[in-house]
């Protein structure tokens, strides 16, 4: 039992590191979209990889947060961002009408990176010992997941992702969901957490693709 244990949890931390970096790279192109320099772009990308972490820890009480008592997710957000950063520097020629493009790669890897955090968040909650609260299970889940991309468009100066992209958050909340009742139903985490992952993923992916949006009121045209 203590072998798979252990297996399990070293699969959480290849997806925590798997979600830090698609976060990471995420901070990073819209810190480019919005013309910042170096220090812009590397604190864009790490507060976009850790941010969710850090607002979950606080939650749950354990302060100071992981990422200050295990660095190693800041290290790979802030080497991350770096090595992206000197990517598009040392480009020969950027083009300039990417924001469509740039736009579906945000997208892709903010899919990866809720679904990889959300049910982190969860199972954080419940190792903390609030497994039986499922309302604090899941909102510990979502805010893992959205409050690092919260962060960076707030930074940004955009109206935050989650506000008014293609159900981000109702995606976020099914994965949650689905991650804790199959917890509750004594369902190997083997299958649990890659279901919340994945349906996070197909939710978001899907969303864009067809432009799924929660119903909204749109001003009249003077």
């Amino acid at each position: 039992m203590m072998d798979m244990l252990s297996s399990f949890d070293i699969i959480i931390f290849v997806l925590e590191l798997i979600g830090t970096i698609a976060f990471a790279i995420s901070g990073v192109i819209t810190a480019v979209e919005k013309d910042l320099d170096l220090l812009g772009v590397l604190v864009l990308g790490i507060i976009t990889a850790v941010g969710g972490g850090a607002l979950r820890d606080i939650l749950l009480g354990n302060i100071p947060p992981m990422l200050f008592l295990k660095p190693i997710y800041a290290i790979v957000a802030f080497a991350t961002s770096l090595i992206s950063f000197c990517y598009l520097y040392f480009r020969k020629e950027i083009p300039s009408n990417t924001s469509e493009e740039n736009s579906k790669i945000i997208n892709l890897l903010d899919a990866v990176g809720l679904g990889v955090f959300v049910v982190v968040g969860v199972r954080a909650s419940i190792t903390a010992g609030y497994g039986d609260n499922f309302f604090l299970a899941v909102f510990i889940g979502t805010v893992t997941g959205v409050g690092g991309g919260l962060m960076r468009d707030q930074l940004a100066g955009l109206i935050p992702m989650v506000l008014r992209k293609r159900i981000y958050a109702i995606a976020a909340l099914a994965g949650a969901c689905i991650y804790y009742l199959l917890y509750q139903l004594h369902v190997s985490e083997y299958i649990s957490a890659p279901s919340g992952i994945v349906l996070i993923i197909l939710i978001r992916l899907l969303a864009s693709k067809y432009r799924w949006s929660l119903p909204h009121i749109r001003k009249k045209q003077s």
